[in-house]
């Protein structure tokens, strides 16, 4: 018996709707289904009395769900994918995410064609694209151990999460600037200031890092964004990297900071900590029920690319 698992944001009526009829419509296809919400993989905000509040990254896996199921179907908008995605990543279940909100750019169909996508995926009608995932993490002991490093592997995290789209770090409130000292992979550290910073992955880059002025970059691309949110300097500008190079942010700066991801949820980042954002052994995993044209939903989404004078009809050739 396949197993399926449906995540739902149960803010909105219809998907609430949707989810129990497709719970239905799977059992009487001779499926199991087990439903989740996607408020379980909102990471929630942290507090001034509790700064590291936060679900270890394998916790947010839902009940039940596991590696075996075939898929996880995604009912909501963008935002419960981001939360979906971090439920499903550890157990590697690919998601078919269907639209029940308004841009829609992370979903694959809409709820009128949810059965015939049931039955491409039935009938193993379709392929799997896989979206890099960040880790971001959150060390304290930089005041205790004052050297510089990028071995984390005997370090404790005081917060962790997944990240498909991006992490920002920035003043509370984003009123004025602020220095980072950042460093990418073994490189020399630079120095940046800024309203806030933003690393973003491929797919992130059409959300925060384009309206702060980052470039977009096709999901297939192996590299990581850096995007200085209204720099004070005209040398700092976005940078693209190999998004095997980890990347360590010390603020420099005598108040906290407050550090985002994927826009839902984030913690504190006093002076003495650091901010360590590296690519996750884990990916969001997308079914796919045609070939994935980017270009296409830049146009559908975006507007990118459509003419706005007219062409001439033909061109005389001397």
């Amino acid at each position: 018996m396949p197993e399926a698992g449906i995540i739902y944001n149960d803010i909105k009526p219809t998907a609430c709707r949707v989810a129990e009829e497709l719970e239905q419509q799977l059992i009487q296809r001779g499926w199991s289904v087990k439903l989740a919400t996607g408020a379980g993989g909102i990471l929630g905000y942290s507090h001034p009395d509790r700064p590291t509040c936060h679900t270890a990254i394998a916790h947010l896996v839902p009940p039940n769900f596991h590696s075996q199921m075939k898929m996880a179907i995604v009912l909501g908008g963008d935002g419960t994918v981001l939360s979906a995605a971090r439920q499903v990543a550890p157990c590697g279940i690919p998601m078919l995410t269907v639209n029940t909100g308004h841009m829609g750019f992370l979903t694959e169909t809409y709820i009128n064609h949810l059965s015939e996508a049931i039955d491409r995926v039935e009938n193993d009608n379709y392929t799997i694209e896989d979206r890099t995932m960040l880790t971001v993490r959150v060390y304290n002991d930089r005041a205790q151990n004052s050297a510089k490093t990028t071995d984390n592997s005997q370090r404790t995290s005081m917060w962790e999460a997944l990240c498909l789209n991006e992490m920002v770090l920035h003043r509370e409130p984003l009123t004025s600037m602020c220095h980072f000292e950042i460093q990418i992979g073994h490189h020399a550290a630079v120095d940046m200031a800024a309203d806030g910073v933003i690393v973003s992955t491929p797919t992130g880059s059409t959300a925060y890092s384009l309206s702060a002025g980052g470039a977009v970059v096709t999901p297939g691309v192996p590299v990581l964004q850096l995007m200085p949110i209204c720099p004070h300097s005209l040398a700092s500008r976005a940078l693209v990297f190999n998004d095997s190079d980890p990347v360590t942010i010390y603020p420099v700066y005598p108040n906290r900071l407050v550090m985002v991801v994927d826009g839902n949820g984030g913690c504190y980042v006093s002076p003495e900590d650091e901010v360590v954002i590296e690519k996750s052994p884990y990916s969001a995993r997308f079914i796919r029920l045609q070939d994935p044209e980017f270009f296409r939903i830049l146009r559908e989404k975006l507007g990118w690319g459509l003419p706005h004078i007219a062409k001439p009809t033909s061109v005389e050739l001397p």
